[in-house]
């Protein structure tokens, strides 16, 4: 068998996922809009065929009456809620707003107070976690707000909130205690972080470290 006939073998055998479940998948998940270029390098259509597929799934959620609407936004696609049931989303994120913030939503907040203007992918890597549903959740409290992009990654940028000032009870960031006298000497570094945190760091970490590096955090906030 010759090499150009074991490519196209291996190319035949290589399976072709159905374009319009593909693009659905991916808007599912995508957090900013997707023009169909990049959309297209992503499900292995052609940019056309991504192009006449995107259109013919939002006719068809409008068709359907769907709670959700595909459009195409500054270029790009993302998924929306219908203004239809606009009500009914109202009454869910204010419904959010009694319930009290996770250890995970608080130690996030801390990391945007004392690094803003920061990105998502930032305090990630400060975490150690995937903080893209706690961030969300502290967007949709208004204790967090979107700050431009970043100059050289084009990376959405976050700080908080007039809000969050008001709920702490201060009336500037110049008010935030100063992290410096309480951060511990490297060596008492892991046992500080234990006492804070509580039964149970150490095996979290060991089993961060053999485990994958950026586990996800739920979405939203238990109510209490």
């Amino acid at each position: 068998m010759t090499q150009e006939t074991e490519a196209a073998v291996a190319e035949e055998s290589v399976p072709v996922l159905p374009l319009r479940p593909a693009l659905e998948a991916v808007l599912m998940v995508a957090d900013e809009p997707q023009d169909a270029m990049a959309l297209a390098s992503v499900v292995g259509h052609p940019v056309a065929d991504v192009e006449e597929a995107l259109v013919a799934l939002s006719q068809e959620y409008t068709a359907q009456d769907r709670g959700f609407d595909l459009r195409n936004v500054a270029g790009g696609w993302r998924y929306y809620t219908r203004e239809a049931y606009a009500g009914a989303v109202e009454a869910f994120v204010l419904d959010g707003q009694q319930a009290r913030l996770t250890q995970a939503a608080l130690e996030t907040l801390a990391v945007v107070a004392y690094k803003q203007p920061v990105s998502r992918a930032r305090v990630s890597a400060i975490r150690g976690v995937n903080v893209d549903g706690v961030m969300r959740t502290l967007v949709s409290r208004g204790l967090v707000a979107p700050s431009g992009t970043d100059e050289t990654s084009g990376a959405h940028l976050y700080r908080t909130t007039r809000y969050f000032l008001e709920r702490i009870g201060v009336t500037s960031l110049d008010e935030l205690p100063e992290l410096a006298p309480y951060l511990p000497d490297m060596d008492d570094l892991e046992d500080e972080l234990s006492a804070l945190a509580g039964p149970g760091v150490e095996e979290k970490a060991r089993a961060a470290e053999n485990g994958p590096s950026s586990p996800t955090e739920p979405d939203s906030e238990p109510a209490h």
